[in-house]
């Protein structure tokens, strides 16, 4: 368990950095490990201002993930429009929006009983 928990944070870490390398905002860490069936430890949550630059901040994430710790997500979509792309390393899902979808489907709400972290 404490392998897996410190793979966790190094990758939210280096997902953290990718995000802030590229100026991306509002980032808030959910801690999903006490509520009962769900699929994933830690959502990861952010918005860019445009198309360009959600793909900006996916790209950076993923060259830090990789470039760090020799990973790659297990599946990435939303890519094709880029007003949402949820990036998923099994463990730790990242979502990145563009600022209106994400407060249209305010996933900090929904998953209201996870532990919240805003990252300044």
């Amino acid at each position: 368990m404490l392998k897996k928990q410190k793979r966790s944070d190094a990758l939210i870490l280096e997902i953290i950095s990718g995000i802030e390398k590229v100026k991306g905002e509002k980032i808030n860490l959910l801690d999903l490990t006490n509520i009962d069936n769900s699929f994933c430890e830690y959502f990861i949550i952010c918005n860019g201002n445009s198309n360009t630059h959600v793909t900006a901040i996916v790209n950076s994430i993923n060259r830090m993930v990789s470039k760090s710790l020799k990973e790659k997500p297990y599946h990435t979509e939303g890519l094709n429009n880029s007003e949402w792309v949820l990036i998923d390393f099994i463990n730790v899902v990242v979502h990145v929006f563009q600022k209106q979808y994400r407060e249209f489907y305010n996933l900090e709400d929904l998953w209201g009983d996870a532990k919240q972290t805003k990252i300044a």
